[in-house]
């Protein structure tokens, strides 16, 4: 009977914080407190760059890298918002498409670049021998090899594409109409069997797969860069194409306007006639394939990838879909411009260990002043 009153009394308490929380006054003081915290932050920013203490080359460098680590979250979070707007449910195995992209696109990219160099099974498996006329290093980058690298780019999310439609089909459309939970109990099992089953054929070390970037030193003198990386040029342009493209697919597309019409009301779509296994199929297939093009421009950028690349990479892509709005394609892309810039430019305040954290406390703050995040989003269950 004690304990039934302890646990009555818990909830009770829980139940008064949650409205304390959400109630319209506390709303009010948390974006105040939001706001003087950014205006303290601006301020000493403004003294830093006034005193000499901080060079204005730094900050455009950290503003630009996180651009460019925005750019790359958002293209994996931007196929998950998709998944979960249409099918209804979080897919931990998001995270391990983007690590297919990375393996099978520079598997190719690799058989490419070396072809008549190595041996296939060395390519495909990132381990050519010393005994090489390079010794062992294909020196590959986007001059050098561009002819490789794109194909590269157009295996990562092909091949993704397909990973992801043969678990559609073996597991997920066998679950269609299970519940949220079971769902997503069996995305962590296929993530789990994905990634080891890339490990079991690539092993678990860590795989090299570009040489040194090129640097472009003749920059225009309206351009903000004493230099260009043309690995991240590469990144930001595919990048941009890709979500702008996106964007004209959903805006002004049959197939678009059908997705946006599933999302919002899945069955009402099914009255009025949509094809829903279309659209699932159309889903899979442009998620996947930011998926794995995301996971092909990181290894671009970074040079170097594990079968943990994209587990460790999950949890800010599903930060960035909770902060912009879970369900929310756009409240992705906004999301993840948030997440990769506050990962970066904290950098200025805090050390290199403790940004993620700047990122997800900034995220707390913002969803306990808008619970549906940046740009609304579908109801979750």
């Amino acid at each position: 009977m004690g304990v039934g009153n302890t646990g009555k009394g818990v909830s009770e308490l829980v139940d008064e914080v949650r409205d304390r929380l959400s109630s319209p006054s506390s709303q009010e003081l948390f974006a105040l407190l939001i706001v003087l915290g950014i205006v303290v932050l601006a301020l000493d920013l403004v003294r830093r760059l006034a005193t000499g203490e901080m060079a204005f080359g730094r900050l455009w460098r950290y503003t630009w890298n996180g651009l460019v680590d925005s750019l790359y979250i958002a293209l994996a979070a931007i196929g998950l918002s998709m998944t979960y707007s249409i099918l209804r449910f979080a897919n931990f195995s998001h995270g391990d498409l983007v690590t297919t992209g990375a393996f099978s696109g520079w598997a190719v990219a690799w058989l490419i670049g070396g072809w008549g160099v190595y041996g296939i099974g060395e390519l495909v498996l990132f381990s050519p021998t010393a005994a090489g006329p390079t010794g062992g290093e294909l020196g590959m980058n986007v001059l050098a090899s561009p002819v490789a690298i794109l194909v590269g780019l157009v295996a990562a999310a092909l091949l993704t594409v397909a990973i992801a439609l043969a678990i559609d089909r073996l597991v997920y459309r066998r679950m269609r109409n299970a519940s949220g939970i079971s769902l997503l109990i069996a995305s962590v099992g296929v993530a789990l069997a994905l990634r080891y089953i890339i490990g079991v054929f690539w092993t678990v070390e860590s795989h090299s797969a570009t040489a040194s970037a090129p640097i472009l030193e003749e920059i225009p003198a309206w351009l903000p860069f004493e230099r260009l990386n043309l690995h991240e040029l590469t990144l930001v342009v595919t990048a941009v194409g890709l979500i702008v493209g996106l964007h004209l697919l959903l805006q002004y597309t049959k197939l678009g306007k059908a997705m946006r019409a599933m999302a919002d009301n899945k069955d009402l779509a099914l009255i009025t006639g949509i094809p829903t296994e279309r659209v699932i199929f159309a889903t899979w297939t442009i998620g996947a394939g930011l998926a794995g093009v995301a996971g092909y421009l990181i290894v671009l950028d970074r040079g170097q990838f594990s079968i943990n690349i994209g587990w460790f990479l999950l949890l800010l892509i599903f930060a960035a879909v909770i902060l912009g709005g879970i369900g929310s394609i756009y409240g992705a892309l906004v999301g993840s411009l948030v997440i990769g810039l506050t990962i970066n430019v904290s950098l200025i305040w805090i050390p290199a260990d403790l940004n993620e954290i700047a990122a997800f406390t900034l995220m707390i703050l913002i969803l306990i002043v808008k619970p549906d995040g940046l740009l609304g989003g579908v109801e979750t269950a």
